[in-house]
């Protein structure tokens, strides 16, 4: 089985053909190709005609005038369509890149817990930049050759059929070395694209977090990952030179063996009387037309099976399944109890997360969820944004499932405070309005109306460009406590009706806890909230605390409740609040 599919093209075609092919454009070159072609097949009979009837007297100054006009008409279609079919390669790719944009913005979090976004990058622009070679330099190349080569044989085969045959005793030698060498290559390409999807991702990931590695004085650690990936690349590189220094030479060689034998044999002939020079001459231009495109050939063929890896890994992400964010109920989710039931959940079979769970959240309440680390806190909040789906049990709002609701139309009623407050790229201003429908009908008002709100006016304002203030990658011009700010401002503008918070304040300074805190506490107003504690000073006025201990509730209730009834809770309180 997998032997079939190494050596199978359908999953490389039926890819480009999904593409919706640009069929004019496609066309134009295609016939482009053909004329261009038949035009250039007629300049070795012209020049067979000059050369037979060649004398200073009888020069043809008609015969002359018609193979320059014959030049310039195939440089010009040649030109036009070489371009229409770089078009539809261009076309293509562009189309293939789109869907899997879409498709990567639309994969479930999960995809992206097993897969490093550089990995991902380098399928996106890596892999899709050799498909593209192919279409948009090869292919043309190809179909012109092809065509070319076709009307040269018949052409060769009307003029002198024996010495026609004598020239194909080059094919099958030129197949037996081909066909190995370009099953090599697939093999190699393959490894080559994975090499430099991981290498990718380890530059990538060091560029990212840059600060952790020069604060760690990870240099020489970072340097030894990038040389082991930069050697690793070399090494296929030079796998692949090998055999590319293996295709040509023999190429050549073939070529130059299959002239020689039409010179000698050619030359015996004209000797002899059976042929005429001007055709000797015509053959072996007609020849050189076979020959060029034949080692256009060799470069296309060793491109496809690099394309044809390339597309094995394209396909592999188009086909996972994608999250259904339109497909599902519209449905306002005001004032409406959220009831968790029995929900467990595994990222696999090994490992649960989360072990028959439940509780109920009154509407406008505020919920913390307690306990030590890797207890389950965070995976319980991915479950209720829907980043994952409960392996059993399920999630009601109301009478309900959050299932048969649109992610769309329920991410949209959530704010998501976090304790990193993660940034886009950007300004102040783009970063408020990120992900909303109606940003371009938000004015400036609106938006220092919500920083005021999240006491985030004061230093926005002191800013020269002030909203057009760019925060840099990961937001590092500004401090923790002015994302954080930006982030409570974002959740006001998009005014949820579910608030999610990480302990939003648990990295900041004392003066920048301060003021989030009141922040945080007058965007909860009448919300209902769920609350990551790390600290227990934060959420001691909880409506309601569940504490997670190994992805079971061991304990629900008031903060004094739990200092009654749960001895863990207890000795956490005494520790972090005496």
């Amino acid at each position: 089985m997998e032997k079939q599919q190494q050596t199978s093209l359908k999953p490389f075609f039926s890819l480009i053909l999904s593409t919706n092919i640009p069929k004019v454009a496609l066309t134009f070159g295609l016939i482009g190709s053909l004329i261009t072609t038949l035009v250039g097949l007629t300049i070795p009979l012209l020049t067979r005609e000059m050369v037979d009837g060649f004398s200073l007297e009888s020069l043809n100054t008609l015969l002359i005038a018609a193979i320059i006009v014959v030049f310039i008409l195939q440089a010009v279609l040649d030109g036009l369509s070489m371009y229409a079919l770089a078009y539809v390669g261009q076309k293509i790719v562009a189309r293939l890149r789109e869907r899997m944009w879409f498709k990567l913005l639309r994969l479930p979090v999960n995809y992206f817990d097993k897969n490093t976004s550089g990995q991902t990058v380098s399928r996106v622009v890596n892999d899709t930049g050799i498909v593209k070679d192919l279409i948009s330099q090869h292919f043309p190349q190809f179909v012109g050759g092809i065509i070319t080569i076709i009307g040269a044989v018949i052409i060769l085969f009307i003029m002198d059929w024996k010495m026609t045959l004598l020239m194909f005793i080059a094919v099958p030698i030129t197949v037996a070395v081909m066909v190995p060498l370009g099953m090599r290559m697939s093999k190699i390409s393959r490894g080559l694209q994975d090499e430099t999807a991981n290498f990718t991702g380890n530059v990538q990931q060091t560029l990212s977090e840059i600060r952790l590695m020069k604060a760690s004085n990870a240099e020489q650690t970072e340097e030894k990952k990038g040389l082991t990936g930069i050697e690793k690349l070399f090494s296929f590189g030079l796998r692949e030179g090998k055999i590319f220094a293996l295709i040509a030479p023999l190429m050549y060689l073939v070529v130059m063996v299959v002239i020689v034998i039409i010179i000698g044999y050619g030359g015996i002939r004209v000797a002899e009387g059976t042929m005429t020079t001007g055709s000797l001459v015509a053959f072996l231009l007609y020849l050189f037309q076979i020959i060029f495109p034949i080692t256009s050939f060799t470069m296309f063929f060793t491109q496809l099976q690099k394309a044809k890896g390339a597309t094995e890994r394209i396909i592999e992400i188009l086909d996972i399944e994608e999250e259904n964010g339109q497909q599902g109920l519209e449905m306002d989710i005001s004032n409406k109890a959220i009831h968790v039931k029995n929900v467990s959940f595994a990222y696999n079979e090994e490992e649960p997360v989360i072990q028959k769970v439940s509780f109920d959240v009154e509407p406008g309440t505020m919920v913390a969820f307690a306990g030590p680390s890797g207890g389950g806190k965070t995976t319980m909040f991915g479950l209720l944004e829907r980043f994952y789906e409960p392996t059993s049990g399920e999630i009601l709002i109301g009478d309900t499932s959050i299932q048969e609701l649109s992610m769309y139309s329920w991410r949209k009623q959530i704010g998501y405070v976090s304790q990193d407050s993660p940034m886009m790229v950007g300004t102040i201003r783009e970063n408020l309005c990120y992900g909303l429908e109606d940003r371009d009908d938000i004015d400036d008002d609106r938006l220092w109306e919500v920083a005021k709100m999240a006491y985030a006016d004061q230093f926005i304002s002191e800013f020269p460009k002030g909203l057009d203030t760019e925060v840099g990658e990961r937001g590092v011009k500004l401090s923790g406590g002015q994302r954080q700010r930006i982030a409570i401002a974002r959740a006001f503008l998009r005014d949820p009706k579910i608030l999610m918070m990480d302990e939003a304040t648990a990295s900041l300074d004392s003066q920048s806890e301060g003021i989030v805190q009141q922040a945080l506490t007058r965007l909860m107003e009448g919300r209902t909230t769920f609350v990551i504690a790390h600290r227990l000073s934060t959420i001691v006025n909880a409506d309601k605390i569940i504490f997670i201990e190994k992805g079971q509730i061991t304990g629900i209730g008031t903060h004094q409740e739990l200092v009654q009834t749960h001895d863990l809770y207890r000795e956490f309180a005494e520790q972090q609040l005496t």
